[in-house]
């Protein structure tokens, strides 16, 4: 039996503030260490990561929401013209017009206009979505797709509507031979012109304020299934590339400035397969060997449709996709559902984040592998079509009503962030009281008067993610350093927080828990020393502490600059510096390096809070010049110390190695293969294949860290842009999941750019 206390709350700012003195010694069990180090800044955390599809206006303002989706599956054949969707498998294919006051004004204020007002009254930008199918809902008026007249009876129809059919026949089979013009009039690149040049004119361009985001439909791969009824077949690679060409065209020709989403795939399946393949195979049974990738050199649609993307910038000196768009739902059994489930349900919905990052973690659904959904789309963006920045357009980890929705949904809020995602929008937006809706508060108006979570990403770590989860950033606008803890285990956890280059000082604390489920608590601030505290984090919470950095008067004096670097080794890809401490270093907590440009701009390449550090990934017989700054608690920067010129040695060396293989994980058709390469020649590789042959028919069907490709029982492995260069006795990790038989052997022998490797 726990000890419980009493609490008497306060009402502040729409903020409940408890003073409660702290969980009683003994209470609580012992959780992981926490440790967060706050001179290691990763990247800023884009604000769009915390977006909505259809949030009400209330919420928008109150989240002070960033991003604002208009999408789904009745948006694929949305008329602006006339404020008409169908709804397609959603709702029996119906054409339903939209709720309009004055129809009589079409196009002007529309369903989609009023949807931009609102984000322009709560300052929020607007990713809308467009039509690429081809087919627009034809007048407005109630139309069916699967007319029971016209097409004979029906498994169910529409009880408000009776002549609209599911489109399945009482048998359940699928009726097909339909007739597209029942509720649809086509439409070309042409409405995509017409439609942003309403918008524009009503809002201005994108540089203007306007509509910034545009999605390239939605869910394409899914149109055989969505909207069968004018789309029956399935979209293949090739057309699904030419559709993003003429489409994403057209929105550059017609605003500049926009920015364009695809493919918007539904799924994990959207980066292996086009739509054909889906469709064709799961009537056949061909996903060994679907047709339409085996007519594209066996290449999956992702890498492939990036590669298009990349070559259509080349040619045309346009970039007509702006962001790399898949959506991801959980496919764990219950954990989408809006109901919490049983207690199992509730464990796995928990753990079921760990597909969006986690390489270790097998999807435990019929995916029956590793996910690791974020790097795996930045892994194919960087080797396919660097530049090109990552959405989840849509996504659900389900319960929204429920504490252990908030859970997952702060888990994965932290995870996008910490993983460098640009754009989320959840689907479909809580209900303003609901706890998942306090979970987004706890990131964006914890204290109701707007306190965000920091918007730069520092290094934090948990000893066990999986109990309880911990990410950190430096808020810019005032230095603070804020910590967002999740306690997923179920018990009370005390554990130890370690705090580099952070003041000593007191902490905010604020918390959202089952103690409370109608709003975030102000709990009892948290004293902090300079290496860090311990506390105690409830069972089922989530937990915002906020360091304020540099006392009541904020420290706006920046450090004097560090004295000149000097150069101690430099190779092909590397460049040992160190420099004279700060001569007012008193408040100093860390040092940056960055490489100057030719025109003065600095690029910050490393740093720490020694007065040291080797620069890596430097190309060969390269001139280079580098300069120091220093940072203090408060976050002041310093001026740059004077430069220092360098150049590194050129050349590469023989490509001889050391291959270290391993199983990381194992299932009944499939396993996980991790390989570490040490370069074991005497001077530095620029660039590395690594090969070797399968004994058992086993095969790489997806990688990360390197580009993949096998054919018969042999594997290539190419080096990235990021990984290419080893000094001697350097190493790097790359990793693939596979398919395999009744026997999994490892390979014996392997080559590195033809040269033989020890195993």
């Amino acid at each position: 039996m726990r000890l419980r206390t009493l609490a008497v709350p306060l009402v502040v700012a729409g903020v409940v503030a408890t003073m409660a003195p702290p969980v009683a010694a003994g209470a609580a069990d012992a959780g992981p260490a926490l440790s967060v180090d706050a001179t290691d800044v990763r990247h800023a955390i884009s604000p769009h990561v915390y977006g909505m599809n259809f949030a009400s206006p209330e919420l928008a303002e109150d989240l002070r929401l960033p991003v604002h989706r208009w999408g789904g599956n009745a948006t694929t054949r949305y008329n602006f013209r006339n404020d008409t969707t169908n709804r397609a498998s959603d709702w029996y294919f119906e054409n339903i017009p939209n709720d309009n006051p004055a129809p009589e004004n079409l196009p002007d204020g529309s369903e989609t206009d009023r949807f931009v007002e609102q984000n322009l009254e709560t300052g929020t930008e607007t990713v809308l979505t467009l039509p690429m199918l081809g087919w627009v809902a034809k007048e407005r008026a109630r139309a069916c797709g699967f007319s029971v007249e016209k097409y004979g009876p029906q498994q169910s129809t529409d009880v408000w509507a009776p002549d609209c059919g599911n489109g399945l026949t009482p048998e359940g089979e699928e009726i097909t031979g339909t007739d597209p013009a029942d509720t649809s009039v086509a439409v070309g690149p042409e409405y995509v012109t017409d439609w942003i040049e309403h918008l524009q004119s009503r809002y201005g361009s994108a540089a203007e304020g306007g509509v910034e985001f545009y999605n390239l439909d939605n869910e394409p791969d899914l149109w055989h299934h969505t909207h069968r009824d004018v789309r029956p077949e399935g979209l293949g690679y090739d057309e699904l590339r030419d559709r993003t060409y003429a489409y994403g065209a057209a929105v550059k020709a017609a605003d500049p400035d926009a920015q364009t989403l695809g493919p918007v795939g539904w799924g994990l399946n959207s980066i292996f397969y086009s739509g054909l393949d889906q469709d064709v195979c799961s009537e056949t049974n061909c996903w060994s060997n679907p047709p339409d990738k085996a007519a594209h050199g066996g290449q999956d649609l992702g890498p492939w449709y990036l590669d298009e993307m990349r070559r259509y910038e080349e040619e045309h000196g346009t970039r007509v996709l702006d962001y790399f768009d898949i959506h991801i739902y959980p496919q764990q059994s219950g954990v989408f559902n809006q109901e919490p489930g049983s207690a199992e349900t509730q464990e796995l919905r928990l753990r079921s984040t760990r597909q969006l990052w986690d390489p270790t973690y097998v999807d435990e659904s019929w995916i029956g592998q590793p996910v690791r959904f974020i790097p795996r789309m930045r892994d194919l963006v960087d080797a396919h079509y660097p530049g090109t920045k990552l959405a989840i357009t849509e996504y659900n980890w389900g319960a929204h009503g429920h504490i252990n929705g908030a859970l997952a949904q702060a888990d994965v809020l932290g995870i996008f962030g910490r993983e460098g995602l640009d754009m989320a929008a959840l689907w479909t937006a809580p209900a303003a009281d609901a706890p998942v809706a306090h979970a987004f508060r706890m990131y964006r108006n914890y204290d109701g008067r707007g306190g965000a979570f920091g918007d730069t990403s520092l290094a934090a770590t948990s000893a066990d993610q999986e109990r309880l989860a911990v990410y950190a950033a430096r808020r810019e606008a005032d230095g603070a350093l804020t910590l967002m803890v999740v306690n997923k285990s179920g018990e009370d956890l005390t554990s130890p927080v370690s705090l580099t280059g952070a003041a000593a000082g007191t902490a905010e604390v604020y918390r959202y828990s089952p103690a409370d489920l109608t709003g975030i608590v102000r709990e009892a601030d948290q004293p902090v020393t300079g290496s860090g505290f311990t506390a105690t984090f409830p069972a089922d919470s989530i937990t915002h502490l906020v360091l304020p950095q540099g006392g009541e008067e904020p420290d706006t004096e920046a450090p004097t600059a560090p004295g000149t670097p000097v150069s101690g080794t430099v190779g092909a890809d590397s460049a040992e510096l160190s420099w004279p401490a700060a001569s007012d270093n008193r408040g100093v907590t860390g040092y940056d390096v960055h490489r100057v440009a030719a025109d003065g701009t600095l690029t910050r390449v490393g740093g720490g809070t020694a007065t040291s550090h080797t620069v890596t990934g430097l190309e060969p017989d390269t001139p280079y010049t580098f300069a120091v700054t220093a940072r203090d608690a408060a976050g002041n920067v310093s001026p740059p110390s004077p430069p220092l010129a360098v150049r590194t040695t050129g050349g590469t060396g023989p490509a001889t190695c050391r291959v270290a293989y391993r199983v990381a994980s194992d299932w009944s058709s499939g396993f996980t293969g991790e390989v570490r390469i040490t370069h074991t020649g005497t001077a530095p590789l620029d660039g590395w294949e690594l090969g070797w042959d399968f004994p058992a028919g086993q095969r790489v069907t997806q990688g990360w860290s390197a580009n993949w490709s096998q054919q018969g029982t042999h594997v290539t492995a190419t080096a990235l842009d990021w990984n290419r260069r080893l000094a001697p006795g350097a190493s790097v990790t790359i990793g693939f999941n596979g398919s395999r038989g009744a026997q999994n052997p490892p390979p014996t022998a392997f080559t590195l750019n033809g040269g033989t490797c020890a195993a």
